[in-house]
């Protein structure tokens, strides 16, 4: 039996063509689980039954996914708190900090080392509810879109199914994340207003209300929807691309540790993608939150299209070496409770044949 899409869809990857072999799957043995709750199983682990821990699509499966979300995104936006100050710093006060090693020149001789974390812990709180979202809501807005879609159409388009799946997840993710985010920023970017999460919370909603926490959701649209696009657009495609042309061997032939190092690879590739494409937005909501009464188009027109680009090489740095550590992280813990993994995508054997590739 020949596997069937929807597993086809998780091993997706886009930015290569597709590779042209059909894997034969084993029918399970009798009394083995052939349906997630009334759907046909997706053949998309391509492994043993006794390999993974539960089906592709389960529940289980899901909840696993989002808590590697929130390992993936709160433990590394927390690690790099320091370099995330400084870039909002010279975003927010480009005359005051000049360059990415000025700004941490300036921050310790003003803060001292302590100063250099200001802003972890609604860091760490907001991405976690963010990756939770992010990661967890991709894999079923992937499921149900390639539903929709079918096998044929899932292998020919999945490109824009993995472009509308973590689009779709974002918009979620960032509602979660919106409230800390404005809180991170208030911390980092305004001296003395507040140093702790304890003091800002209280402090901004006694101020300006509900609406304090979420004024910047429609910037963090702007710059987190594209982001999390070209995240795991590009990152699937490069994973495509690194299997067929650059490893030497098969994806089934390569060790958990070699795959999770194309992981890392994939990741920072496209890490740096996403820095460019969302660094004018991430600008917009860096001086949004610090300034209260300014909108985002307020903003935009007051930095010009120069301004909005102030602290990029700074956030390609950053956002490189947390996308690469993010779906490191993320693939690891599938690894590490046996998840199913899909390899790259196939085209299947109905499309073979109409395409005449195959007898």
């Amino acid at each position: 039996m020949y596997p069937n899409t929807l597993t086809h869809l998780a091993r997706a990857n886009p930015f290569t063509s597709p590779l042209f072999t059909l894997h034969k799957v084993e029918e399970p043995t009798q009394g083995a689980p052939s349906h997630v709750e009334g759907k046909p199983r997706l053949a998309a682990a391509a492994v043993a039954d006794s390999e993974v821990s539960c089906d592709f699509g389960s529940m289980k499966y899901y909840a696993l996914c989002g808590f590697g979300g929130i390992l993936s995104c709160g433990l590394t936006h927390t690690a790099i708190v320091p370099l995330d100050l400084v870039k909002c710093r010279l975003q927010v006060d480009p005359a005051k900090y000049k360059s990415i090693f000025n700004g941490f020149s300036v921050t310790l001789k003003e803060d001292g080392t302590r100063g250099l974390a200001k802003g972890w812990a609604p860091t760490f709180i907001g991405y976690s509810m963010q990756g939770l979202c992010k990661f967890g809501f991709y894999e079923v807005f992937k499921t149900v879109y390639s539903d929709m879609l079918g096998e044929e159409n899932t292998y020919l388009w999945r490109t824009s199914l993995y472009l509308a799946a973590s689009a779709s997840a974002e918009f979620f993710a960032d509602i979660a994340l919106a409230p800390m985010e404005a809180c991170k920023v208030r911390i980092q970017t305004q001296p003395g207003y507040a140093n702790t999460l304890r003091e800002c919370a209280p402090k901004m909603h006694a101020e300006e209300g509900l609406w304090a926490f979420y004024k910047g959701v429609v910037p963090l649209w702007m710059r987190q929807i594209p982001y999390t696009m070209m995240k795991f657009a590009c990152f699937e495609r490069t994973v495509e691309m690194l299997y067929k042309y650059v490893v030497p061997k098969p994806r089934s032939e390569c060790s958990k540790s070699e795959q999770l190092v194309v992981t890392f690879v994939a990741g920072y590739i496209a890490g740096v993608f996403c820095a460019i494409v969302s660094h004018p937005a991430d600008t917009v909501v860096s001086v949004l939150n610090k300034e209260s009464g300014s909108t985002a188009i307020q903003v935009l027109k007051k930095l010009g299209p120069k301004g909005v680009w102030k602290g990029l090489v700074a956030r390609i740095i950053m956002i490189g070496t947390l996308t690469a550590l993010q779906w490191f992280i993320y693939d690891s813990v599938k690894v590490y409770f046996r998840l199913p993994r899909p390899p790259p995508p196939e085209m299947p054997e109905s499309l073979k044949k109409k395409l005449g590739l195959a007898e």
